[in-house]
């Protein structure tokens, strides 16, 4: 009688483990499905992190913005819509005259002439931006890349519509072929450069508008 029970017992054990075998798979195949469940989770991009696509990290630190130009302010400074944001913009590298701010601030000649230029430059057009910073009044530092290859802050300066920013030893200058463009536009007398001595901007803001000596 003992012997038959303890047939009966082990039969109802084995019957147990298989039962069990076929419920829960072996922990190989477990970590199997585990590892392909924790790859595909990772090769989904992360809509969180994803960059915007008129917002992109450039190399460098730099980053690139796409958008509409919506205002010209001057000659270097104009307003573009990314996306749902407006952005002001300071082109890079040039300084263009300054318009009048106040009646303290006086203007220089060929402000507005200048700001017509980047207005026929840019106004209204969907432009890539080539940005390095932003400075401490909020505005991207960009080259304003146009659809022949070149930028329109290298464009202000070939038609003396602007300086090569040279303020500071040329501590804010990034395109190296500024300087010979503007060296070209005085040596033809373009924009700004029929007047026999033009004030930089630069310095205009300390002798105009600091100093009174205008």
């Amino acid at each position: 009688m003992s012997r038959r029970r303890g047939r009966i017992l082990a039969a109802v054990v084995f019957a147990a483990v298989a039962v069990g075998a076929a419920v829960w798979p072996p922990d190989q195949a477990r970590n199997q499905v585990s590892g392909q469940t924790s790859k595909q989770a990772a090769s989904q991009p992360s809509e969180r992190g994803a960059p915007s696509a008129s917002h992109v990290t450039a190399p460098g630190g730099g980053f690139v913005l796409e958008g509409r130009v919506v205002h010209v302010a001057d000659g270097d400074t104009f307003t573009v819509q990314v996306g749902s944001a407006q952005r002001r913009i300071r082109l890079a590298s040039i300084d263009a005259p300054e318009t009048q701010k106040d009646a303290q601030r006086r203007g220089q000649p060929y402000a507005n002439a200048s700001s017509d230029a980047l207005a026929s430059l840019v106004s209204g057009k969907t432009l890539t931006l080539r940005c390095y910073e932003e400075d401490r009044y909020e505005r991207s530092i960009c080259d304003v890349m146009l659809p022949d290859g070149s930028t329109a802050n290298q464009k202000q300066v070939a038609a003396g519509m602007a300086w090569a920013n040279m303020e500071g030893k040329g501590k804010f200058m990034r395109d190296p072929a500024l300087p010979k463009l503007e060296e070209q536009a005085r040596q033809a007398r373009r924009g700004l450069w029929r007047d026999n001595d033009p004030v930089r901007p630069w310095v205009w803001r300390y002798q105009c508008w600091q100093q009174q000596r205008c």
